[in-house]
């Protein structure tokens, strides 16, 4: 007869702590009789792991108390996460360079934006947006949303022909680490944006398109973002596509052709853009179906979230290839912000829970 093995008590009790902490975490307050009923513990078990917490110091005692006394029941203390560090997001956009402290509840707790007149200004602007949005704070760990390529394995920004946001060979693991004590995660900006427009539909087998100054594209295939070998997964600005005369033409080079970059550089002019006539609007929705095509040929994805600050406004125009798929406007405002800001959340609940476990 096979024996069972029992878990030890430390398990137990590791396992006790991280449901007290994640109830905190969602709820904020709680009493331990309230923590008995929403973790599913005894009372004596969420006695000894809230006294394990606190002692800890993950845990505090809020100094409120319930209205006891009088049939009311015994007077109960309110329990909350104590002060317990904060993850630093920060995204590194044309517009500026944006850097957010969040708490374990998910609430911005400071924040600070610095405009920048080039991708050349980043390298000075990033520490200092960083050390405005930190001001003495516990930082646990930082997750960067940059809009450049981004060495999967390093970190680094990587400079690729004709991105038009060219920052060059940043590190922003090495930049941030003297305000942290824990990681640094960084990651291109369309991969966030991928990443919190999965979060919101439940779609798991999708490729994102974004169409803005830049042109990028993200796989998302069984809820991953999928990145390739070294990170570069979903650079398409050199995607052979149809071309303003009708021959095969690198996608970024139906702008150049059409008068619709931005003067001395590779980048979009979104506004010159968005004011064409029907027939220059025409033009670029082929290109875009080209590049749907290829995509849908290559990733086999169940739709097409089309995002950006141009890209959704011809939606309508876009046209596919022989294989249909369903072309979709993304759902997410500030998608990328809003990927880095969830991830930096779960890694940070995350490791509130390790650290309960010593």
């Amino acid at each position: 007869m096979c024996c069972v093995t029992k878990p030890s008590q430390e398990l137990l009790r590791s396992i006790s702590d991280e449901h007290v902490l994640r109830s905190l975490m969602a709820s904020r307050r709680q009493t331990r009789a309230e923590l008995a009923v929403t973790t599913g513990l005894s009372k004596p078990t969420v006695g000894e792991s809230v006294r394990r917490l606190v002692e800890l110091g993950l845990v505090a005692d809020t100094g409120e108390r319930t209205q006891g006394g009088r049939g009311r029941g015994r007077v109960g203390s309110f329990y909350s996460l104590a002060d317990v560090g904060v993850a630093l997001v920060v995204m590194i956009a044309p517009g500026g360079v944006t850097a957010e402290c969040i708490d374990a509840y998910g609430d911005v707790v400071s924040r600070s934006h610095h405009p920048i007149a080039g991708p050349a200004e980043v390298a000075g602007v990033l520490p200092v947006a960083a050390v405005e949005a930190v001001a003495g704070r516990q930082v646990r760990l930082a997750v960067v949303s940059a809009a450049d390529p981004v060495d999967r394995h390093t970190g680094r920004l990587v400079q690729l022909p004709d991105s038009p946001f060219l920052v060059g060979a940043l590190d922003p693991v090495e930049v941030l680490r003297p305000f942290l004590g824990g990681p640094v995660i960084v990651d291109n900006d369309v991969n966030w944006a991928a990443q919190a427009e999965h979060v919101a539909t439940g779609v798991a087998d999708f490729a994102y398109l974004y169409l803005g100054e830049g042109l990028g594209c993200a796989l998302v295939s069984d809820g991953e973002v999928r990145r390739g070998h070294s990170g570069l997964a979903g650079e398409i600005a050199h995607l052979v596509t149809i071309g303003p005369s009708g021959v095969a033409t690198p996608f970024i080079e139906v702008f150049g052709e059409l008068g619709l970059r931005q003067t001395g550089s590779t980048a979009i002019d979104v506004a010159r853009l968005l004011a064409a006539d029907g027939e220059v609007l025409s033009v670029v929705a082929r290109a875009i179906g080209g590049v749907v095509t290829a995509l849908v040929t290559l990733a086999d994805p169940a739709v097409v979230v089309v995002g950006g600050p141009w890209g959704p406004a011809l939606l309508d125009l876009i046209t596919t290839g022989p294989r249909a798929v369903a072309v979709a406007a993304a759902s997410v405002r500030e998608p990328s912000l809003t990927g880095a800001r969830a991830d930096a959340l779960s890694r940070l609940r995350t490791a509130l829970v390790e650290a309960s476990r010593g």
